[in-house]
């Protein structure tokens, strides 16, 4: 079985991108954040109230906007940061099972500075999760990754260069199942970047989604 990473990889991203990774420290992280570490207490299978509680108790997401449940920040329009709890499992929407209930989190990155790349969202995840859920998804098996050579092939036979820009991957762990994504650029670079956790139940919908395309 494939794991999210081994522990060389992911020793060269405590290196490259220290905790808190370039990004938050620019944009969110009060220099006393470096001392803590940060526990998720609301998780996606709880009650939105309890998510809205933590996310303003959150040293990196406080001060949250609209209903509690959305976070976004910007020190520049070059650079962005959004965090969003929902009822919805991610993918195509359909109705939620229980709006009172959050079945997905989604933070999503822009950085035209630097750059989005996995080791960032996986960093990111670590920073705002805390070791216990970053092992969860260290320890994920991998179950879909893309593009795949068929999408490549569609992607030019339709001029759809979308599909083959999006780079992400599906990992399914013991509590919960993660979605990475990136988006390249024609350089190779990217500079969006989203990373969800969402409730293990709906890894089939996505996948069957993702590979669709």
């Amino acid at each position: 079985m494939k794991k999210a990473q081994d522990p060389q990889n992911k020793a060269n991203i405590y290196n490259k991108y220290p905790f808190p990774f370039a990004l938050l420290r620019s944009l969110l992280v009060p220099s006393y954040f470096f001392l803590l570490t940060t526990n998720a207490d609301a998780l996606p299978g709880q009650s939105a109230q309890r998510v809205v509680s933590w996310i303003n108790a959150h040293p990196t997401l406080r001060p949250s906007i609209g209903d509690g449940l959305t976070v976004s920040k910007s020190s520049t329009p070059a650079q962005r940061f959004n965090f969003t709890a929902s009822a919805l499992p991610p993918g195509r929407l359909i109705a939620p099972r229980d709006r009172s209930t959050i079945s997905s989190e989604r933070l999503t990155l822009y950085d035209r500075i630097n750059g989005v790349t996995f080791d960032r969202l996986q960093e990111s995840l670590r920073t705002i999760y805390g070791p216990d859920i970053y092992q969860d998804y260290s320890q994920a098996r991998l179950v879909y990754s893309y593009p795949t050579p068929r999408t490549l092939d569609r992607g030019r036979r339709f001029n759809l260069p979308l599909l083959s820009a999006q780079e992400g991957k599906l990992f399914l762990g013991k509590h919960y199942a993660y979605w990475l994504e990136i988006t390249n650029t024609e350089t190779g670079k990217a500079f969006n970047g989203q990373l969800t956790v969402f409730l293990k139940q709906d890894l089939d919908k996505l996948q069957t989604e993702l590979s669709a395309r």
